[in-house]
């Protein structure tokens, strides 16, 4: 090897072990986690985006589920995560706190549709009030998220024992749910409880059921169902045409609220947990486990989806804030200026 060749290669070697050497000293970016309501995956990105762009060393990793799902990663399977943001704030309320958060917050509202495309059977026909009567039609087929992992799907049971009482129709629920699933509904003289089996399954071609509601949006594309009830904010963010219910029935109106909770559900929330849920008007939650791994940084990301620039984010993804975010158990002093806190 002659000297030229020689010291070609020691200057290669030598420009590598520097590089090398660079990255190394480098700062590894810190990862915070957030387990979310699969209805929050489009809105909570732009979030990322710029909480991302502000803390350059920081990477975001968000990982969507139903809601109760994401409840259970921390509860029960004992994953780590900085923050959880979920379709329901009662399960924060009943679930996490206080054995898994200090606190949790009401930030943000939505309520249920009936989504569908052009290529929906009888797209043409229906409205908010024969959608009921298309969806019995025997060449239509619909789908709705598992009650037991999404509070969509649950929610979507209570619908229909709404529109039962709201339009007087006292077979709607056994007609368009119990005869196609193994859900049942009984009445105890003071409320209609929807029973949700562990094992719960389609028992007809008519009814889809996934464990997430955007899980729903590819049937819907492909024409294997007509019709998925679905959050206003998933239908908008999507550009899908859709049914706005009436306000007794979509859950999105706190005036209804008394006459909401004459319809509970009992769900099977993991192994050997029943809980029973009462309809309420929809309202997101979010919170800081006990044992997030990154609590300054959580911290952070909550209070930017609670800012007026968060805010704006909501609202253009079709899921109005709060004016002002309502704030439980101990509050930490970073988000106090962005919370109400009833007393």
């Amino acid at each position: 090897m002659d000297a030229k060749v020689a010291g070609v290669i020691v200057a290669i070697v030598i420009t590598a072990t520097v590089a090398t050497s660079w990255i190394a000293l480098q700062p590894q970016p810190v990862q915070i986690k957030v387990f979310h309501a699969g209805s929050l995956t489009i809105p909570l990105q732009e979030v990322k985006e710029i909480f991302e762009k502000r803390h350059r060393n920081v990477e975001v990793l968000m990982e969507s589920s139903g809601s109760v799902e994401a409840v259970r990663k921390v509860t029960e399977l004992g994953k780590l995560a900085d923050i959880v943001a979920v379709a329901d704030w009662l399960l924060l309320k009943n679930i996490m706190y206080p054995e898994h958060a200090d606190f949790y917050i009401k930030f943000a509202t939505n309520q249920l549709v009936l989504a569908y495309t052009d290529k929906s059977k009888y797209a043409n026909q229906i409205n908010s009030d024969n959608w009921y009567e298309i969806l019995k039609k025997e060449d239509v087929r619909f789908a709705f998220s598992d009650p037991n992992k999404d509070p969509c799907g649950y929610r979507a049971a209570m619908v229909f024992v709404l529109a039962q009482l709201f339009y007087n129709e006292p077979n709607l629920f056994n007609d368009l749910i119990a005869a196609n699933t193994n859900m049942k509904l009984e009445y105890n003289g003071t409320h209609y409880i929807v029973l949700v089996p562990s094992d719960l399954a389609p028992t007809t071609d008519k009814i889809k059921i996934r464990s997430k509601s955007v899980e729903l949006l590819a049937l819907l594309e492909e024409g294997v169902i007509d019709y998925a009830f679905e959050y206003k904010s998933v239908a908008v963010q999507h550009n899908l045409k859709y049914v706005e219910l009436p306000p007794a029935i979509h859950l999105g109106d706190p005036s209804y609220e008394d006459f909401y909770k004459q319809v509970l559900i009992k769900i099977n929330a993991g192994t050997d947990k029943e809980k029973v849920i009462v309809a309420l008007p929809i309202i997101y939650g979010i919170t800081m486990p006990k044992n997030a791994p990154h609590k300054d940084l959580a911290l952070e990301f909550i209070k930017l989806v609670l800012s007026d620039e968060g805010k704006v984010i909501f609202m253009k993804n079709g899921q109005p804030p709060l004016e002002t975010a309502l704030g439980y158990g101990n509050i930490p002093d970073a988000l106090k200026s962005l919370v109400a806190t009833p007393s």
